[in-house]
């Protein structure tokens, strides 16, 4: 008789804390990252009365009779199961989705205790905390190296306030383009006037012939056995009569005083032309000059005392030669009557080179902010068939650049680039220039040029297509005040600078134990390692079977209200049937007391 009331009490005290469990977890309904507890029920030793025995001759076995002593709640087992995720409108809430916990330590870091909830914040220090104070571990950025290891240490994330970045000089410029290789030309330039020859302009850089609709000339190039394309020239109706010949060569190019009749004279570059042109006139009129005007036009003028110029153009047509026609169209508008002492003057058609330009912003140690142009010219063809440029790289003054020329040291001219047959970069020369901007920065700052990889086409192309810059950049930047903190999914805090910069500042560490349930609740949504929990394994989010990080986010409490309000009911009963067998084995000791009277 005692045993069921025995067996009542602890059914009434099992149940009691079945209902403290579930009313903790209701509690907890709207507690950020907690996890329910589940209360497990077991029986008791039981009383034996009789062993089992075996069967044995013509005898059956007999089960052992045991008589239960009731109930106990075994454990209590914290539930790890995804709770919901919430977004919220704090930049440095976080939630994990998935395995893990956030690591906090009040005692920098010699303490660990984790947490599921990522309400977290910046205190007056720059400390990232929780509700609770204790500061977030993870791994800050190195300043030597400005990366973040997640392999160091963990420690404190601190991000002092009034953060700021110092100026970054910029180091290398890195262009992706398009030169044109093609015959049609869109970005075209007047070659080079004589103005801007004799102002220090290279004469070599003259580019490749091109009409004004953009129409290459195509000039075919003297090769050493049949004569390049041109044009027979005279200054004097035809009584002494010159070739002027095109060559790619320029050990080949003749001076220009050869000018003897039925001669021929080789050119490169307009500037070749222009001399020979110049030369052969004055042996007609000494106060004859032939210039190259800034639209690009050849211009013959008479102005002095000399003698009439009579000039007759005409194309080259011979056993190794055919007329090239738009380049005898350009220079035949030369042709014509241009007496001695007048202002009139002859000119001929504009030539134009097929021409590119691109610019891009760098930084000095100040960062301070200069521009640097880069202009490409066509000048020929390799002997490869890809296609030949020059560049000129220019900065404003009084910056200058190493290696330029007074009295324009900002100018650095003289580049070359030249690509394969198949539009690939062949090389490029300078790979870089020295900067000095003169502003009181740091002088000779070495900024190199990435136009890509030889013989790819990963930077500077050169196809039958458009000219044009698909991508400019640079690594330099000015300093500038922490404005702005987010994180992403790896935990990253990424701080947003007033010169538009953004890098990680320290990053979030996670740890994953072998047995979550056997970590202990400390309170303030607090876990700390124990016995049966095992180790943490600490790492960075989303690796090693971590979850990742959702910013801007909360972790919401697992408890299904649902669930709860069942198990409850569920419980009362339980508690109101223990609490019938102690009522109902009291009846049975009274009628028992009641046999005496």
């Amino acid at each position: 008789m005692m045993r069921s009331l025995w067996a009542g009490v602890s059914g009434l005290q099992s149940h009691q804390i079945a209902m403290d469990v579930e009313g903790n977890n209701i509690a907890n309904v709207n507690t950020n990252g907690f996890k329910y507890s589940r209360a497990n029920f077991a029986d008791l030793l039981s009383q034996t009365s009789k062993i089992a025995t075996a069967p044995q001759g013509g005898l059956g076995g007999k089960n052992p009779m045991q008589i239960g002593l009731g109930t106990s709640i075994q454990n209590v087992s914290h539930i790890f199961s995804q709770g919901s995720v919430q977004n919220t409108d704090k930049n440095t809430d976080v939630a994990i989705q998935g395995d893990g916990f956030f690591i906090v330590s009040g005692d920098g870091g010699k303490t660990q205790k984790f947490t599921r909830a990522g309400d977290f914040k910046f205190d007056a220090k720059g400390n990232f905390v929780d509700n609770n104070g204790y500061v977030v571990q993870g791994w800050l950025r190195d300043e030597d190296t400005n990366q973040i290891d997640s392999t160091a240490p963990i420690k404190d994330i601190n991000i002092p306030p009034g953060l700021t970045t110092p100026a970054n000089p910029t180091s290398f410029i890195q262009l992706k383009a398009n030169l044109n290789s093609g015959n049609q030309i869109v970005n075209k330039a007047p070659t080079y006037s004589s103005a801007e020859i004799a102002a220090g302009k290279n004469p070599d850089d003259f580019g490749v012939l091109f009409t004004g609709n953009g129409e290459a000339f195509n000039l075919q190039s003297y090769d050493g056995t049949a004569g390049g394309q041109g044009v027979y020239v005279s200054f004097d109706n035809g009584a002494t009569t010159v070739a002027f010949r095109y060559t790619s060569n320029p050990n080949a190019v003749t001076s220009p005083t050869n000018t003897a009749d039925g001669s021929t004279n080789y050119f490169r570059t307009t500037e070749d032309l222009r001399r020979q042109l110049e030369d052969l006139a004055k042996n007609q009129s000494n106060s004859a000059q032939v210039t190259i005007n800034e639209q690009g036009k050849f211009q013959v003028s008479n102005s002095g005392a000399g003698s009439d110029l009579s000039i007759t153009v005409s194309g080259i047509s011979d056993a190794n030669t055919q007329d090239n026609p738009l380049f005898t169209q350009a220079i035949g508008s030369l042709a014509g009557l241009l007496p001695a002492n007048t202002t009139s003057v002859k000119l001929s058609q504009p030539i134009d080179a097929a021409v590119h330009s691109s610019s891009i912003d760098v930084f000095d140690s100040l960062g301070t902010k200069h521009t640097v142009r880069f202009d490409f010219r066509k000048t020929g063809f390799t002997a490869t068939g890809g296609t030949s440029w020059t560049y000129a790289i220019s900065v404003p003054q009084p910056g200058i650049i190493a290696g330029a020329i007074a009295p324009n040291e900002n100018i650095l001219e003289g580049g070359t680039i030249d690509f394969n047959s198949d539009g690939s970069l062949a090389q490029y020369n300078p790979p870089g220039i020295t900067y000095t901007a003169n502003n009181g920065s740091a002088p000779n700052q070495q900024i190199d040029f990435k136009f890509g990889t030889i013989n790819g086409f990963d930077g500077i192309t050169s196809y039958d297509s458009e000219s044009a810059t698909a991508g400019i950049s640079q690594d330099g930047f000015p300093g500038g005040d922490l404005v702005g903190i987010r994180i992403d999914q790896s935990g990253t805090l990424i701080g947003s600078f007033s010169n538009g910069r953004s890098f990680g500042l320290a990053q979030i560490a996670m740890a994953k134990f072998a047995n979550n349930e056997g970590l202990m609740s400390d309170g303030g949504n607090i876990f700390i390692q124990s016995a049966n929990s095992g180790d943490p394994i600490i790492g960075k989010a989303d690796s090693g079977g971590r979850g990742f990080i959702n910013s801007s986010s909360l972790e919401m409490s697992n408890v299904d209200l649902s669930r709860s309000l069942t198990q409850l009911i569920v419980v009362q009963r339980g508690f109101q049937a223990n609490s019938k067998t102690i009522t109902t084995s009291d009846q049975m000791l009274q009628t028992l007391l009641q046999l005496k009277q």
